[in-house]
C-alpha cells in the first residue's frame, strides 16, 4: 500500500503549525447552539482533552477573542473575533472595486443586491446592500450559501469549464432544502448550461421559499471567475419572469464593470472614510 504523502494530507508537513490550528478550531467551535461552552464542552466539540482545552480557552481569553463569564465559568466570543473577518473586508480587491457598482444597483432595483465569493463547495457573502423594503430572511455578510441551488453558486459555476463545474457539483453536499431545490446533477448541468448562455442565472426558492434570485459572475483582471453578484427579491412582489426582464440587464451591466472598469476614486471614497490615515 501507498504512503499517504504530504500532497494528501498537508497537515503532515512540517510547515503546518498544529497548535495555531487548534486555537482556530476552538473559535470556529462557537456558533448557533454553541454560543457559549465550559471547558468540557470546547473539549469535546474540538476532540482535545479539557486541560488542553483549558490552555486554549486561557490564550484566546488573554488575547481578547474570548470571555468567561465569573460565576457560571462558561466562555463565548467577543467582538475582537469580527475584525478577523472584517480586515478581510478592507483589503479583498475585488470588494473594494465592487462596492460603489453594488451600491448603485441596489439604487436602480430597490432589491437586495450581495457579492458572493467561492470557498469550498460554498458562496459567502463579502458585500451586502440591502433593500429597505421588508424581507423574509437576514442574510449578514460572511453567511455561506450552497452552490448548487443558489444564483451566486450557479453563476460561478456556469463561468468554470464544464468538467470543473461537475466535478464541484459532485462533491458538494445536496440536500433538498426546498420542494423545489433541484438537487440532481444532471439537471444541475442543464441549468448551468443554459446561465452560460443566458449571461445570467437564477434560482426560485430553492434554498427557502418565496427567495427569487439573480446571478452573474465577475472576473478578476487575469479574465478568471472571482465571484458573482446577485439580486435577491421575493415572490410577492416579483417574478421570475419580470426579473429576467427588467432586472438582469442591469445586473449583467453592473457586473461587467466590475469585471472591466476600477470605479473613479471619489466613487470609493464613501467605502474607504476611517478605514486608513490620512
Amino acid at each position: 500500500m501507498a504512503k499517504e504523502s504530504v500532497d494528501d494530507d498537508p497537515t503532515r508537513s512540517p510547515l503546518f503549525n498544529a497548535t495555531f490550528a487548534k486555537g482556530v478550531e476552538v473559535l470556529a467551535a462557537f456558533g448557533p447552539g454553541r454560543e457559549t461552552m465550559n471547558l468540557r464542552d470546547i473539549a469535546t466539540a474540538t476532540g482535545m482533552t479539557k486541560s488542553a482545552a483549558q490552555r486554549y480557552a486561557y490564550t484566546l481569553e488573554v488575547m481578547g477573542l474570548l470571555r468567561k463569564d465569573a460565576e457560571t465559568k462558561r466562555y463565548s466570543l467577543t467582538p475582537r473575533t469580527m475584525e478577523l473577518g472584517y480586515r478581510y473586508l478592507l483589503v479583498d480587491p475585488l470588494v473594494q472595486r465592487a462596492n460603489p457598482y453594488l451600491q448603485d444597483l441596489n439604487r436602480q432595483c430597490g432589491e437586495t443586491v450581495n457579492l458572493a465569493e467561492l470557498d469550498g463547495t460554498d458562496m459567502v457573502y463579502v458585500a451586502r446592500f440591502a433593500t429597505h423594503l421588508k424581507t423574509a430572511v437576514h442574510m449578514p455578510m460572511g453567511r455561506r450559501l450552497p452552490v448548487f441551488c443558489t444564483s451566486s453558486g450557479r453563476a460561478m459555476l456556469s463561468a468554470m469549464p464544464p468538467e470543473q463545474a461537475r466535478a464541484l457539483l459532485q462533491a458538494a453536499p445536496r440536500p433538498k432544502y426546498t420542494s423545489t431545490t433541484v438537487t440532481d446533477v444532471d439537471a444541475l448541468m442543464r441549468i448551468v448550461e443554459r446561465a452560460r448562455e443566458d449571461g445570467y442565472s437564477t434560482a426560485s426558492g430553492e434554498y427557502y421559499r418565496g427567495d427569487l434570485n439573480l446571478g452573474v459572475a465577475v472576473y478578476d483582471a487575469q479574465g478568471r471567475p472571482a465571484g458573482a453578484v446577485n439580486i435577491s427579491a421575493p415572490s410577492s412582489r416579483w417574478t421570475l419572469a419580470r426579473m429576467r426582464r427588467e432586472l438582469a440587464p442591469l445586473l449583467m451591466e453592473t457586473c461587467r464593470l466590475i469585471s472591466t472598469t476600477p470605479p473613479k476614486p471619489q466613487a470609493m471614497e464613501p467605502f474607504q472614510v476611517g478605514t486608513r490615515p490620512n
